[in-house]
């Protein structure tokens, strides 16, 4: 009976498999052949846990996780809020702002791109399960502690990618600038910034997932009785989790979210770079 279960599991993989291949070579649609591969992981799932009769404490099935996910609507909203809104966006807000405001400084001053950069490197390189505590008893078991954790998280992202883009211009560009009597601000508005924007929004789209795991992460050391990093692990010491995957499903899809709207913004400043075009 269990062979002919995992025959079965195996024949329909064995099929939405060659089905999405057959789509992939024939160009049907860009987004139809990622849907369908997520369809089929979803559909494996829900039968692997129905037919061999997994427990819930181990892997709740996916028609569990979405019933949870319909039912507890209030309380996932009060924990997006709380955790994405308050402590993700406003750390990756002001953690990026500060690293491109730091990146033109430090391009100006070859002192500071001598002295920063390694200390950022090093800062950079700190566990987030080392600085979180720090920085919750130092800001508060509130979003504001979280929101320092993704301002430490994003930062020297962004940063090391912004400098790295500023430098991207070749010498013959910059004396072409000055053979126009272009200053430093002219260079950099309509030469280095414009030239620079590829790297930056590398910085930014590494940032997004950064701020999620940040504020998640530190909520694990301290936050009021919302968020969804208590909830995951409030629900893992109840056993429920049902609502772990719900608050891991609502992280997932709004961390693709935010990477595809940097994606988009970044379409939409770089139309002009070969990796934007065709």
């Amino acid at each position: 009976m269990t062979a002919m279960k995992v025959l079965l599991v195996l024949a329909i993989w064995l099929g939405l498999w060659w089905f999405n291949t057959w789509l992939a070579k024939r160009g049907r649609g860009a987004w139809i052949v990622p849907v369908i591969f997520g369809l089929t992981l979803l559909v494996l799932w829900e039968m692997v846990v129905r037919l061999f009769g997994v427990s819930s404490v181990i892997l709740p099935a996916p028609s569990a996780i979405w019933l949870k996910l319909i039912s507890e609507v209030p309380t996932l909203w009060e924990d997006f809020v709380q955790t994405i809104v308050k402590g993700a966006l406003t750390g990756y807000i002001i953690g990026c702002s500060a690293a491109f405001v730091t990146a033109v400084l430090i391009d100006r001053s070859p002192f500071l791109q001598r002295g920063l950069l390694p200390v950022g490197n090093f800062v950079a390189a700190l566990p987030i399960v080392g600085i979180a505590p720090i920085l919750v008893m130092w800001f508060g078991f509130d979003w504001q502690s979280k929101a320092a954790v993704v301002v430490i998280m994003v930062f020297f992202p962004v940063l090391v990618n912004t400098v790295a883009g500023l430098q991207a211009t070749s010498a013959m560009q910059r004396d072409l600038m000055r053979t126009y009597s272009a200053g430093y601000g002219q260079t950099l508005m309509k030469l280095r910034l414009p030239a620079a924007m590829p790297f930056v929004f590398n910085g930014l789209k590494i940032a997004t997932t950064l701020a999620l795991i940040g504020a998640i992460v530190a909520e694990f050391f301290g936050s009021p009785i919302k968020g969804m990093g208590f909830r995951i692990s409030t629900e893992v010491g109840r056993l429920g989790l049902d609502m772990v995957w719900a608050e891991i499903a609502v992280a997932a899809v709004t961390g693709s979210a935010f990477y595809g709207a940097v994606s988009l913004i970044e379409k939409g400043v770089t139309f002009w770079h070969p990796s934007q075009r065709g």
